[in-house]
């Protein structure tokens, strides 16, 4: 445990703030008025807490809100707006321990991402095989003469060639390839990329991109994190994690 309990500003905060606040040239104020319009003015936490809710309950922005505060790590920024600034700083966060420096949050957009970059990467890579394909049909098929000593890789690359099937070929010039994975593995290997031992983890819809079954998988994953001295903070749709965790 590294959180204990996180409170946030009050009705009588925001109203204050409102009347501070002499431009009113603002649509919205957010986050104020997100949170204490369900009554949300405190959170204690266990070692695995769910945020369960439908759309629009506000369990992105308070997480949003803990990481701002506490300063976590994040790939892709929250929403935010010119007050989130003060809003953040009336809050207050109760420690139990302090919070190690690789503590984050993470959110469906971030595995999103990922997989984006995954498929990118292997586009790439794909492009390359096919190059390679036809380097090695060239330097079974082709004469080439050693001319001088700048054509020497040239030559290692064609006796290569001709020593070698054309799939142990492009594995020797492609190297480590990466494995194609779908979605569901993808989204998986980057959490137990992501999320290493002893570290606060607060969790926006993990399984966004997860089967029921992956979903499980993922459960079992946070049940090794937790054992390993991890806290985490989810806020999730799933019925899979509200059930299968700690609330």
């Amino acid at each position: 445990m590294y959180l204990d309990s996180f409170v946030f500003p009050d009705e009588d905060w925001e109203w204050n703030a409102r009347l501070a606040e002499k431009r009113t040239c603002y649509n919205t104020m957010y986050p104020m008025g997100v949170l204490s319009g369900i009554g949300l003015e405190r959170l204690d936490f266990a070692p695995i807490t769910i945020l369960y809710g439908g759309n629009g309950t506000g369990k992105t922005t308070a997480l949003n809100v803990m990481a701002a505060k506490l300063g976590l790590l994040r790939d892709t920024p929250g929403n935010s707006s010119t007050f989130m600034e003060a809003y953040v700083r009336a809050c207050r966060a109760n420690l139990e321990e302090d919070i190690p420096a690789h503590s984050r949050m993470v959110t469906s957009d971030d595995v999103f991402d990922y997989m984006l970059n995954l498929r990118e990467l292997n586009t790439h890579i794909d492009q390359e095989r096919e190059k390679l394909f036809q380097e090695h049909t060239q330097a079974r098929h082709t004469v080439f003469q050693l001319r001088n000593l700048d054509d020497y890789e040239e030559l290692k690359k064609r006796n290569s060639a001709r020593r070698k099937t054309q799939s142990a070929f492009v594995r020797e010039q492609l190297g480590g390839n990466v494995r194609e994975m779908s979605n569901g593995e993808s989204a998986l290997f980057y959490f137990k990329q992501r999320l290493e031992e002893d570290a606060l983890y607060l969790l926006d819809e993990p399984e966004a991109a997860l089967s029921p079954s992956r979903q499980l998988t993922l459960i079992a994953e946070m049940d090794r994190l937790v054992k390993q001295d991890s806290q985490l903070i989810i806020a999730t749709h799933s019925p899979f994690l509200r059930s299968s965790t700690s609330s």
